[in-house]
């Protein structure tokens, strides 16, 4: 019995980590494609997701699951509105890395599981642990330093890991897998992507009419480069602790980060001091989580995470 659960782990560590490279690298994609404007790439990153969503729904049997999903109008209303916030969430990102501000986008992601801390003691009565606080404190530490010394204040970062955590906390509270949900996250949003392309057609100012076969394809790829990761990040969760994708997680800020680094983003004392700050935060979020959860769990045996 130990083989197969060997190789379940295995599989799940290399879908994983699949996932977070591809995020991690996505910046690289959105500097290729610099000539798109950050609306119009997002609403054809909508409108690609869908065919390539339904291929995924196909190939892994769950339009019941879709179907479910749409006829259910409180889940319905709950996935219109993470809808909203993955689409402010991506449209930020966009954006950030369009004006060169991978950095802030890498640190956004950094401290996105501290505030899904912040959000349970707030919304959820759950009482912080010391070394969650003295994370949370680093972690603020690092944005009062960039803030104030740096003059720079992170807004991309706050609103990139805010409207993730706020997606997140809405998605957990819905009975649906992460690939039908997504899907129907997309469906609802692909009549106003298609409004706004239909739009900039008729003032003649989508730059996809004029452009090359190399860029028309890069655009494409849009629908890919958001439905494949999440693909490889639900067979992960389904198959690895959680404690192994909580230290996983880090991949994709940490490619950002080498990304913004590699394209020249300036890291000015602020910003050194800020990431040291976070960084550390991140390895003491870290080091308590696997420490609770080697308390809760009998005989250090932890569940696995039933997503998908």
């Amino acid at each position: 019995m130990a083989e197969p659960v060997e190789t379940e782990a295995r599989e799940g560590v290399l879908a994983a980590i699949a996932a977070y490279t591809i995020w991690g690298f996505l910046p690289v994609y959105l500097i290729f494609t610099i000539a798109v404007p950050a609306t119009e790439l997002l609403m054809h990153r909508i409108v690609w997701s869908v065919p390539f969503g339904a291929l995924i729904i196909s190939v892994r049997s769950q339009w019941a699951d879709v179907r479910d999903a749409l006829m259910r109008p409180r889940r319905l209303g709950w996935l219109a509105l993470a809808a909203f916030f993955i689409a402010v969430n991506w449209l930020v990102y966009i954006l950030a890395v369009q004006n060169q501000q991978i950095f802030q986008a890498s640190l956004g992601y950094y401290i996105n599981p501290l505030v899904y801390v912040l959000v349970g003691v707030v919304f959820f009565g759950e009482t912080l642990r010391v070394l969650q606080l003295f994370a949370v404190l680093l972690a603020t530490a690092g944005v009062l330093v960039l803030t104030f010394s740096g003059g720079e204040f992170p807004w991309v970062s706050l609103i990139l890991a805010v409207s993730f955590t706020i997606y997140g906390v809405i998605r957990k509270q819905i009975s649906v897998g992460a690939m039908p949900g997504l899907f129907v996250e997309t469906l609802l949003l692909m009549p106003i992507a298609l409004a706004g392309l239909a739009w900039l057609t008729l003032q003649g100012s989508a730059v996809y009419l004029e452009a090359d076969a190399g860029l028309l394809a890069l655009i494409v790829i849009a629908g890919p480069l958001t439905v494949v990761p999440l693909l490889f990040f639900a067979i992960g969760a389904r198959l690895l602790r959680l404690s192994t994708i909580g230290f996983l997680q880090f991949i994709g800020p940490t490619l950002q980060f080498a990304v913004g680094w590699y394209y020249g983003e300036t890291l000015t004392p602020a910003r050194a001091v800020c990431f040291a700050l976070i960084w550390s935060a991140v390895i003491v979020f870290c080091v308590d989580s696997l420490r609770a959860r080697r308390k809760s769990a009998p005989g250090g045996n932890l569940a696995r995470a039933k997503r998908g």
